[in-house]
């Protein structure tokens, strides 16, 4: 089962201390939690070292502080991605 297909969702806000894990799941509900970020056109990252990483942060808590500054890079990327799209 290493290859099983994972994914996290985080949520972040300017008034949080850091990310948090909204969703986390291998398999079919990984298949569910990319289903419904499309469905809300939320910008998904490929990161298969990422996924593996908060796969062990428990939904409802903040990313471990180690992670902060790989976590910075993806939010950065995808406020680029919103800005192009003008979907602030």
């Amino acid at each position: 089962m290493k290859n099983q297909k994972k994914a996290i969702a985080l949520r972040y806000d300017d008034n949080y201390d850091a990310p948090i894990v909204t969703a986390a799941g291998m398999g079919k509900v990984a298949d569910k939690i990319i289903e419904k970020a499309k469905e809300n056109q939320v910008p998904i990252v490929v990161n298969e070292e990422m996924a593996n990483l908060l796969n062990n942060v428990d939904v409802g808590d903040s990313i471990p502080q180690e992670l902060y500054g790989a976590i910075a890079e993806i939010i950065a990327f995808v406020m680029n991605v919103d800005k192009k799209l003008d979907r602030r």
